[in-house]
């Protein structure tokens, strides 16, 4: 997968026009909607075949609960979707993030955690010292310790003792938070488009329990 050498295409549409159109398709899935709009089907492969324009990137949990294109109820060739474990960042996925960017002149990227993220809770239960179920391969090391600095901070903030739940809601805002900075500031070409070319990085939570996205910022 390579970037092209050509200058990318004009975006698809502004930072805030992206925002506004994932919120709009959000509050059409928590009313249980679907738009006569979203394109899919044979006819809709075959227009794409040749290129994408994605509307806007999204970094979200690999949690099968946790669907970006159904919750923001979008179709095929219209959101350029990053799924990990915990919607951490490593360089791998940032290159992601930058590639959309570059390539298609994407001007929004949206890092979306989730209630009752897994990833959260394996950090939260490293960071007090519980039983891990043996679930801590290296691997998943690697993750939980991508999430462990932010997890920290409301673990000391907050007192080890404060209800599991508040832990865990705010532990996942704070790993959104982080993972946004990460973009803003670890990426010399992120930063150039989000000062010069109006991008915007925002961050998002999803409730499983409502199906409802609350972004944290606007673009």
């Amino acid at each position: 997968m390579g970037i092209s050498n050509n200058p990318p295409a004009q975006p698809v549409m502004s930072a805030e026009q992206a925002l506004e159109r994932l919120a709009e398709g959000n509050r059409r899935f928590v009313d249980n909607i679907r738009s006569e709009e979203v394109v899919l089907g044979k006819r809709a492969r075959a227009a794409l075949v040749d290129g994408q324009r994605p509307f806007a990137i999204v970094l979200c949990c690999s949690d099968s609960r946790a669907p970006a294109e159904l919750i923001f109820d979008q179709g095929l060739g219209e959101l350029f979707v990053i799924r990990v474990a915990g919607n951490v960042v490593a360089p791998s996925l940032v290159g992601s993030v930058e590639f959309a960017a570059a390539a298609f002149g994407t001007r929004l990227a949206v890092v979306m955690g989730h209630s009752r993220c897994g990833a959260i809770e394996a950090t939260v239960r490293e960071l007090l010292q519980e039983e891990d179920g043996g679930l801590l391969t290296d691997n998943i090391r690697d993750i939980v310790e991508r999430c462990r600095p932010p997890v920290e901070t409301v673990l000391s903030v907050a007192g080890r003792q404060a209800p599991r739940d508040f832990l865990l809601r705010e532990a996942m805002r704070a790993n959104v938070r982080n993972s946004c900075d990460h973009l803003r500031h670890g990426s010399r070409l992120l930063e150039r488009l989000c000062a010069e070319e109006c991008m915007a990085i925002v961050g998002a939570e999803y409730a499983l329990e409502t199906g409802q996205v609350t972004f944290f910022d606007r673009a």
